[in-house]
């Protein structure tokens, strides 16, 4: 009768097993090998299953194709009552800027007062002139192409012994380049490179913004999820003394903050922080902090209101590592992967007094959380100084519907919040351009086409300059006065207004019929080359329902 050797024993020699010893010995182990194989296969399978269902069970709405094309769903230049399920405060309005875009990102306008936006999937630059102000982009022309993933932008004026010189800063991947930008062929030329980035890595956007001082603030996100970076322009926000070169660092402990944005009262920079992945649906907290130079946010250490991060810092303290002085902590605290991008403030001029120094942030939306979150915009109620209200955020929805179950009709980037009561939106997922509208028409209003049966303008027609002092005359239906006037005001193609006067009734106003009407502008030169002339009927009441205006878009030189 066979005996069973030890898996250990050694044969050698005359103890050699003979051939039916060696056939049991090798079957066993064969039988163990499956055995371990199975457990293995179960335990990576359940590992599997939990990874999936805590990180990546919500992930569909932010890969996922879009199954309608918003641009058809909204109406171009109308307020949004198509049955698109998007949700706006009352008196305001959504319509599509521009369309059939390759993930447009970064907004800006260029001199002139053209909007431009950065494509870095298509490694260009594109103008979206709207010269007849109708709402709608004309046309997308390419100012640029051939970068390496561009994504921040920004302008600089100079003034010159009284002309105007302007630069253009692109931030690509890997470096910050100056560009020469003729703003009537809306192109632009490389000029020089004025400072090194680190390429590559998890987060490859860079996003510009100048600071009071007059520096470059670059931000530069990190190489990874969790990790202790060796780079030393990772994970922060860099400033670059456009004089002298010099490239350093303001801030650091940032993870991703992609967006920067200035407060109107304080001068102080915000920006949004994108916590990190794979500690479950709720941690960490997505941020918006206030920068200051030297501070330490926290990353890859803490997160939020000083909380230290075990999951990745192992090492044994005396105390906490994450207070202050040591980190700052975050000022407000967004739900976990929102992942927050554009930032923006509002201004005074020509926004309800309840919307002032408010901030809109827009959340692009999850994708490592088991129920998605974000694919929104989100108004935060601060004070004149920043200050949210005692015992929250203040944080409410502003526009919400783009998130639908497990699919979502576009991710939110950018917002450009301009006085006059716009605001434009980038959406890389729907690949097209929002404009929102405060008190423009809605749709039981006429469109501009058949104003002329409202009101008249004699001696200015659309795309005639305007000059000071502007004198205007024409004609209105009797109700488009309030007390024999209604104000008449001139903007820049920023938005910035100009010029406002009170056209007077020159004959009896309480009446149907059309009563004619005079006033008179007096403004400087706009630093922009086009502009509008709104008419605005009067409306005591403030309600959206009673509001009405004609637009006229001029030219100043």
């Amino acid at each position: 009768m066979l005996t069973k050797p030890a898996f250990t024993r050694r044969f050698t020699g005359a103890n050699k097993p003979d051939c039916e010893t060696r056939i049991w010995y090798h079957g066993k182990m064969k039988r163990v090998f499956w055995v371990l194989f199975l457990l293995m296969a179960a335990g990576a399978l359940y590992f599997s299953a939990d990874f999936y269902s805590k990180n990546l069970k919500g992930v569909r709405p932010a890969i996922g194709p879009v199954k309608k094309n918003i641009a058809k769903i909204i109406e171009k230049g109308t307020a949004n009552t198509t049955g698109f399920p998007l949700k706006l405060p009352e008196g305001f309005s959504i319509s599509i800027f521009a369309e059939n875009l390759a993930a447009p990102r970064v907004l800006a306008f260029a001199p002139g007062g053209t909007l431009v936006t950065s494509m870095p999937a298509e490694g260009r630059i594109v103008a979206l002139p709207d010269k007849n102000g109708d709402g709608t982009a004309d046309e997308a022309i390419t100012v640029i192409s051939g970068l390496n993933r561009p994504h921040g932008l920004a302008f600089q004026c100079r003034s010159l012994e009284g002309e105007g010189e302007c630069e253009f800063y692109i931030a690509e991947s890997n470096r910050v380049s100056l560009f020469s930008y003729d703003a009537g062929r809306m192109k632009a030329a490389f000029k020089k490179k004025v400072a090194d980035l680190p390429d590559r890595g998890n987060h490859y956007t860079r996003t510009l913004m100048f600071g009071e001082d007059g520096r470059l603030l670059i931000s530069v996100g990190s190489s990874c999820n969790i990790c202790n970076e060796t780079d030393p322009n990772r994970a922060k926000i860099l400033s670059l003394n456009l004089e002298t070169g010099e490239l350093k660092e303001f801030a650091r402990g940032l993870r991703n903050s992609v967006f920067m944005a200035t407060h109107p009262v304080t001068g102080k920079i915000w920006a949004t922080e994108m916590g990190r992945d794979l500690l479950g649906d709720d941690t960490p907290p997505d941020e918006i902090n206030i920068l200051e130079e030297g501070k330490n946010y926290g990353w890859p250490v803490c997160y939020g209101k000083n909380i230290h991060d075990t999951a990745f810092d192992k090492n044994t303290y005396i105390r906490n590592p994450c207070m202050e002085p040591f980190e700052t902590p975050s000022f407000l605290d967004i739900p976990a992967h929102s992942a927050p991008l554009g930032l923006a403030f509002f201004p005074e001029e020509g926004w309800p007094q309840e919307y002032w120094y408010n901030l809109l942030v827009a959340y692009h939306g999850s994708w490592n959380r088991s129920v998605p979150t974000g694919y929104k915009i989100v108004r935060f109620k601060l004070g004149q100084q920043g200050n949210p209200p005692a015992g929250g955020s203040g944080a409410e929805d502003f526009i919400s519907g783009w998130l639908n179950g497990n699919s979502a009709l576009g991710r939110l980037v950018d917002i450009l919040i301009q006085p006059g009561g716009k605001i434009y939106i980038s959406d890389d997922k729907a690949g097209v351009i929002y404009l929102v509208r405060y008190g423009a028409k809605v749709a039981n209003q006429a469109s501009e086409e058949d104003k002329s049966n409202l009101v008249k303008v004699k001696n200015i027609k659309p795309g005639d300059i305007a000059k000071s002092p502007l004198k205007i005359e024409g004609e209105a239906r009797g109700y488009w006065f309030f007390e024999a006037s209604f104000p008449v005001k001139l903007f820049d193609a920023n938005g910035k207004e100009v010029a406002v006067a009170i056209a007077q009734a020159q004959s009896e106003w309480m009446t149907e019929n059309f009563v004619p009407f005079r006033a008179e502008l007096k403004f400087p030169n706009p630093s922009t080359d086009t502009g509008f002339l709104v008419l605005e009927k009067d409306n005591p009441s403030g309600l959206p329902e009673n509001a009405d205006e004609l637009r006229i878009l001029v030219r100043f030189r």
